[in-house]
């Protein structure tokens, strides 16, 4: 099994839905609130470089083409285009080379984890056009839109997906001029919140994701029996969905529905946020293993910046919450020497990778901070 990862509501809410109470309440308080206000540019910027270049530092072995890692490039890649970094674009492209812009499990392959890397490539091949850094991503995505069981849509069983694979879909489909690429990943997008495990993994009263199947009503609840609404489930799919529009036209249309699903996220997990800035692992039980959590968080002001940024949601409301979200990540999570703390690992849940500390880190939150930050410094003076 895998182990890790406004603006109407029906008329007829599902069943699922009916059973997600409104989502209220804080976890505990930090001593000191942080500010409502962004920093500068500059210094968002600083941080950025901190934390990139303790990182890459610390790892002169690249890594794996696998999720995780692919998280990483991507919002080291945002930073690159952000500051013009030859350090960064090498790093990355000596990863990529290593290894030949290709696919975990080959161009066969129909998992979304294993298309993770292809945004990468996509980013390298933008900044140094080379048809062979395509080849791979572009040849699996072919096969699925064309040849491998194109009318099958089943295969994003699990929120993350929407991250690891959705922009590959849209930007192949505008760098090659062919919607198909746009219908097929809206097929695909729309089994995951609407079909799998009955009712789908959205929840429209709420506009918040179920993790999987496993967890909706009925299924797996928090020790107060309270629903199980991950942070970071909630996160690929803020993220998946921000890559996504940045990649279609306004005029595609499934566009619209993007947008409505992100802003109903945004606005939802604002009226959660905690008191430090941070966000609880389960969205829908403060009291479920409090504490602040890097990598949801970190996805949650990516996703919001960007909503703000596209007119999505109202700057003066929804600008506080970044930027206290931001600040509470720098005050508390990033370590003098530039690691970045209070990261879930890999999991699939709340209790997953338990306990996080200030010492707990991965690289896809690494790269969701770097994404993050990046989109966050378009805001700021």
């Amino acid at each position: 099994m895998h182990r890790r990862r406004l603006l109407s509501a029906s008329a007829a809410l599902t069943a699922s839905a009916a059973l997600v109470p409104p989502l209220t309440g804080t976890a505990q308080a930090a001593p000191l609130a942080p500010s409502p206000q962004l920093p500068s540019r500059a210094a968002i910027i600083s941080v950025l470089r901190r934390v990139a270049d303790q990182w890459t530092g610390a790892h002169t072995n690249s890594g794996d083409n696998g999720w995780a890692n692919a998280t990483f490039f991507s919002g080291l890649l945002a930073l690159q285009g952000l500051t013009g970094s030859t350090t960064y674009l090498g790093y990355a492209r000596s990863w990529a080379e290593k290894h030949a812009y290709g696919l975990s499990g080959g161009v066969t392959t129909r998992h979304a984890d294993n298309h993770c890397a292809g945004q990468a490539y996509l980013d390298l091949y933008e900044r140094e056009p080379d048809e062979h850094k395509l080849t791979a991503i572009e040849t699996s995505l072919h096969r699925m839109v064309y040849t491998d069981q194109p009318a099958k849509n089943d295969d994003w069983w699990w929120d993350d997906a929407l991250h690891m694979a959705m922009p590959p879909f849209a930007r192949i489909g505008a760098l090659r001029n062919d919607p198909q690429y746009w219908e097929k990943v809206y097929a695909l997008h729309n089994h995951t919140k609407r079909v799998e495990g009955g009712p789908g993994l959205y929840v429209a009263s709420t506009g918040l994701w179920y993790r999987d199947k496993r967890f909706l009503p009925g299924g797996i609840l928090s020790p107060s029996g309270k629903p199980v609404v991950w942070s970071r489930g909630n996160g690929w799919v803020a993220g998946g969905h921000t890559k996504t529009l940045k990649a279609l036209p306004s005029t595609e249309r499934h566009t619209a529905e993007y947008r409505d699903a992100l802003t109903r996220l945004v606005v939802a997990v604002a009226k959660v946020q905690r008191t430090d800035g941070f966000w609880n692992v389960n969205l829908a039980d403060a009291a479920h293993l409090p504490g602040p959590e890097t990598s949801g968080t970190s996805f949650f002001v990516y996703g919001t910046a960007y909503a703000i940024a596209a007119g999505l949601v109202d700057r003066a409301t929804y600008l506080p919450v970044a930027a206290r979200a931001w600040n509470g990540l720098v005050a508390t999570a990033v370590h003098p020497d530039g690691v970045l703390g209070y990261v879930q690992n890999v999991g699939d849940r709340p209790e997953s990778s338990q306990p996080i500390t200030y010492n707990s880190t991965a690289n896809f939150g690494v790269g969701a901070f770097l994404l993050a930050g990046t989109e966050l410094a378009g805001l700021a003076s």
